[in-house]
């Protein structure tokens, strides 16, 4: 069955990106089948994956709005993972939507004819809550929600959740919590550690074990456009998203990454 994952949370600069990008890959990598969905009109996951988002002659605006098959958008990205890419066309299409009926549907409708080609979906979501991210929301079983241990994050994970709640009683009640992912992770700051004690805390099982550490080769790697995973497969960020794609499959049941 074919996990439908929005990587999503309204502040900017936890790690959605990164996280969208390098767990995708790490997927593909132990031979899952994946899809990346840019939804961010910053087209910051599309230049990662290494595809020139200027010079698209189509993107997801195109397959959005005006109904484009999702082969004429779709990017193969060599030894990962395909791409339905994204650039600031996107921000044509949060007006676009407004004025339409059932707007919140839109995502869930086109992603619908791919989900037989896919094991995983991933939608890399907007830093707001917008119209946007309420389709990738309505579209998905999952959200995975990147944090930093800090105390602004806190109080910005609040109103996510409450958003979560309000599209499970109206649009998709099959909607989950599919994980808190404590991101660029420092065991000596103390603050990371008491924020990541009251996560543990008041999510639980929900809190991934694995923890994405502050990392220089992964950050320099969207500069390259590659996963870190294929700019340097031994760093820390590249081995910690290997763990986290481990963990991932593992709750779901799924036979798991080395066994396919």
């Amino acid at each position: 069955m074919t996990r439908v994952i929005a990587v999503a949370n309204q502040k900017g600069g936890v790690g959605k990106t990164t996280t969208s990008l390098n767990l995708g890959a790490s997927l593909a990598v132990y031979g899952s089948k994946v899809l990346m969905i840019d939804l961010d009109p910053q087209g910051n996951a599309t230049t990662g994956a290494g595809v020139e988002k200027n010079s698209l002659k189509r993107s997801v605006y195109d397959w959005l709005i005006d109904g484009a098959g999702p082969t004429s958008i779709i990017w193969q990205c060599p030894g990962s993972f395909d791409l339905a890419p994204a650039n600031g066309d996107l921000t044509a299409a949060e007006v676009a939507l407004l004025r339409e009926n059932r707007r919140e549907i839109r995502l869930r409708q086109r992603i619908a004819a791919l989900r037989t080609a896919y094991d995983y979906v991933f939608i890399d979501c907007p830093p707001s809550l917008n119209i946007l991210t309420l389709n990738a929301l309505v579209a998905a079983n999952g959200v995975l929600i990147p944090m930093q241990c800090e105390y602004y994050a806190l109080e910005g994970l609040a109103a996510l959740l409450e958003t979560i709640e309000q599209i499970r009683r109206r649009s998709n009640p099959r909607l989950a919590i599919e994980g808190v992912l404590r991101t660029m992770y420092d065991p000596r700051n103390r603050l990371t550690l008491e924020v990541s004690r009251q996560l543990l805390e008041h999510f639980g099982d929900s809190v991934f074990r694995t923890v994405i550490p502050r990392n220089v080769r992964l950050a320099e790697a969207p500069s390259h456009g590659r996963p870190v995973i294929f700019y340097d497969r031994h760093s820390r960020g590249a081995v910690a998203y290997l763990a986290l794609a481990s963990e991932l499959a593992r709750r779901h049941a799924d036979p798991g990454p080395g066994s396919r």
